[in-house]
Parts: structure tokens; sequence; C-alpha cells
């Protein structure tokens, strides 16, 4: 990355509006300041083809958005690594629980959504498909993390009061104090001990809201394995799976 600087959001505010021009084209930058920032530090949201800019929270916004601009190359290098977006609609092709799935509309077929092996069929409106299967991903999700949440829940004694679903563009899961997770749906686009593992995560947040050394082996714990390679895997493939799209 260009600059480097740690960035604590509930101390974060943001600027609305601003851009930079990547090969003349005007770029949304969103610019959010941070009274933990000491140095600026832009990233690329490629999900909503949008950069983000962190910075001090007194620094000049027309000096940080000069710095920006001259990253330009920088930019386009990271567009260029960008997957491009897939639609889910007849013929496209996208991972369930870490494994390919081709979405097949039929004419005269049942509207109801039936995986079978490795195909998503379905009949119905051919316009309302992408929409459809998006709903089916998210009652999937839902079912999914919530069953495997209560059930590491009950094995490690741990008090869960609610599981629901969203569609962060930041975190893949946030816990309560209370005991409320709440997991990205796109998780069950990702490998099952990749998901296991973001469960464990937010589990051992019930006994630990934070990072602390004593979380980090709690995580460990639950999950009952090394979570580390699930984190890579997160890091180096989890902005891929907000590609997708109705």
């Amino acid at each position: 990355m260009p600059a480097t600087g740690r960035i604590i959001l509930s101390t974060a505010s943001f600027d609305a509006g601003a851009t930079i021009l990547i090969d003349g084209v005007a770029m949304p930058v969103r610019v959010r300041r941070s009274a933990r920032a000491r140095a600026y530090r832009l990233t690329l949201d490629g999900a909503r083809g949008e950069l983000r800019l962190s910075m001090p929270v007194r620094a000049n916004l027309k000096k940080a958005l000069g710095w920006a601009q001259d990253h330009e190359g920088w930019v386009r290098a990271q567009m260029a690594k960008q997957p491009a977006a897939t639609r889910l609609t007849d013929g496209a092709v996208f991972p369930l629980e870490g494994r390919e799935v081709r979405i097949c509309w039929m004419e005269g077929a049942m509207r109801t959504i039936r995986l079978e092996g490795d195909r998503l069929m379905l009949g119905g409106a051919a316009e309302s498909v992408g929409a459809r299967v998006m709903r089916w991903l998210r009652s999937r999700a839902k079912a999914v993390l919530e069953a495997e949440s209560r059930e590491l829940a009950r094995a490690h004694g741990l008090t869960l009061l609610s599981v629901g679903v969203g569609d962060p563009r930041s975190r893949w899961g946030s816990c309560t104090s209370a005991g409320a997770i709440r997991y990205s749906w796109r998780l069950i686009l990702a490998p099952p001990d990749v998901r296991r593992a973001t469960v464990a995560h937010e589990l051992a947040h019930l006994l630990h809201m934070d990072h602390s050394p004593a979380f980090h082996a709690a995580h460990a714990r639950i999950l009952g394995s090394d979570p580390r390679p699930a984190r890579a895997w997160l890091r180096a493939h989890g902005g891929g799976l907000h590609r997708y799209s109705e």
C-alpha cells in the first residue's frame, strides 16, 4: 500500500463527494478522517468501485486528494487485479461452500430453486432469476450459520442471543456483548472450514470482546484447530466474494 496508518472505526468521521482522476475519468473517493491516523492510507473497494482514503482528522483534504492523485498508477494496477463482476443469472458460475455451481434456468420448470450436484436449477420468470438466487443464498447462509453457531455455542457452554446475516463490506461478522451475532451472508460462498472459523471467531467474542491473546486462545479452542489458514484464505480471496450480485 502507498501509505499505512491504523484506523479505529469508533473515532472516524467521513467526507463525501471527493474524486480523483484515473485515466481522465473521475473516480469516487470515500474519505475517512480518524483520530488515530498518522498518515494517509489508500485502498480500493472493488465491489463498490470506489477508493477509500484514510487520513488524520486535521489533515488538509485538498492535499490528501493530491497525494492520492499522485498514486494513479498504483490505483490503475489494483483495478487491473480486480475480478470481473458476476451477475447471478442463467449460466453464471459462482462458488457455493467452496465449490463451483452453475445457475441453470429452464423455461417451464418449477419456480422453486433446487441444488442438484453442481447445478442450481430453477424455472419461473427469467428476469427475476438473479433476485431469487440472491434470496436463496441469503436464506441458506442464515440457516447454515445459525445452525453452526448454536451447535458450537452449546458445545462450549456459551449463551447465544441471536444470529442474523447482512452484507457488510468491511467485516465478516460482528458480535455484541449481549450475544447477538451477525454475519456476512457471503460466507456461504467460502469453503466450510473458512466459514466455521469465522463462526468460532464471533463466538470467542462472547468470552472476550477484544483481540487479546486470551481471545485468540478461545478462538482456537472453540474451533478445535488453528484458525490462521482460514484468516489467510479470507485475506487472499475474501474480496472476490463481493463480485457476485443479482
